[in-house]
């Protein structure tokens, strides 16, 4: 078991060091982000002393190494650089060089000069949030709908069941976004109480303070969960169509056990395994898929604030928040291999 887990933490690794890579050439890579930080100044000394701070006086495979070295979390950094950045961590080492484990350091935003880091978690909560909700959404009703569909095999449950999950699977999120957002934000906005954007903590207009809100979380999380919903929904039907015709369940209806206790207890506890494969993958892209609908409904999460950050060319945002998501959609997946490798002994020979 501990060589599958070593293994699959070395290709997460690997896939971590290509997002990395291919963050550090396509953000960072051309240009000169001097200009950026500088706005609208064009003082040739705070030029220059902004491109040594930024690495960018030096050619782009120290850039690269410099960068990779401020974002991992094992690392070695001089002990001016552990006060100027303020890293948090555990250093050890000599008085001009240090090596430790620490927080990875995202640099700072050209814009508003915080760390990305600070910023990032600031609106995490509010992705993960979201995710929850929409996994939840999709996993109630999805798979509502395909064990309702499995037991009523060929009737017009069944029928609805497909064309709606074809549907759902067919419908961009960008788009499904924008209808929901209007005819339920604001057509129907009178009857439903909800509004067409809104985040997840509203503000006291008498103290000032933020208190938090979970009406504005509706609309998005039905939004990112339809995708999902459809997919969960298609899922238990097959695998509730396979269970169904069994003998085990042939036996139970003979013993005379009732028709709901056959199907809700017996029959789904032995289809949810495909169905709990597919909402652990979800969970991870609704992570790190959020971007669009996140920004459609106004909703303050890593996607919003990465869009923004793209709209105002802050790049070290953008960097930080991709890294960031991908991290957590390789987390999500090692730790969904691992469970699986537990729960089933034939995943550790593959």
């Amino acid at each position: 078991m501990l060589q599958y887990i070593v293994r699959k933490l070395f290709y997460g690794i690997l896939v971590m060091l290509g997002v990395v890579v291919f963050v550090f050439f396509l953000f960072q890579g051309f240009g000169d982000p001097s200009r950026l930080v500088m706005g609208q100044r064009a003082d040739a000394a705070t030029q220059e002393n902004i491109r040594k701070e930024l690495y960018l006086d030096q050619p782009k495979w120290k850039q690269f190494l410099w960068y990779l070295n401020d974002v991992s979390p094992i690392a070695v950094h001089s002990t001016a650089d552990i006060s100027n950045k303020q890293l948090h961590g555990l250093f050890i080492g000599t008085d001009q060089t240090k090596i430790g484990l620490k927080v990875p350091y995202l640099r700072r935003s050209y814009q508003s000069k915080r760390e990305v880091w600070q910023l990032i978690m600031e609106v995490l909560p509010g992705t993960l949030l979201l995710a929850v909700a929409a996994m939840i959404i999709a996993t109630v009703i999805g798979v509502f709908l395909g064990v309702t569909a499995a037991v009523k095999k060929d009737t017009w449950m069944d029928t609805s069941s497909i064309f709606l999950s074809i549907v759902g699977i067919s419908a961009p999120s960008f788009f499904m976004g924008i209808i929901i957002a209007y005819v339920f934000g604001f057509v129907l906005s009178k009857y439903t109480g909800l509004h067409m954007t809104g985040s997840w903590f509203d503000i006291d207009e008498v103290t000032g303070e933020k208190y938090l809100t979970l009406k504005n979380l509706w609309l998005p999380a039905i939004t990112l969960g339809i995708r999902p919903l459809a997919i969960i929904a298609q899922l238990t039907r097959s695998s509730m169509l396979d269970v169904l015709n069994q003998d085990y369940i042939r036996t139970a209806y003979a013993k005379g056990l009732s028709k709901n206790v056959i199907v809700w207890k017996h029959a789904l506890r032995n289809a949810l395994n495909p169905v709990i494969t597919a909402i652990t993958g979800w969970f991870a892209e609704l992570l790190a898929g959020a971007f669009f609908v996140e920004y459609i409904f106004g909703w303050k999460g890593i996607g919003k604030l990465t869009v923004d950050a793209l709209e105002k060319l802050d790049f070290p945002v953008v960097m930080g928040s991709v890294l960031v998501c991908a991290s957590l959609f390789i987390l999500v997946n090692l730790l969904a291999d691992i469970l699986y490798g537990v729960i089933d002994p034939r995943v550790k020979r593959i």
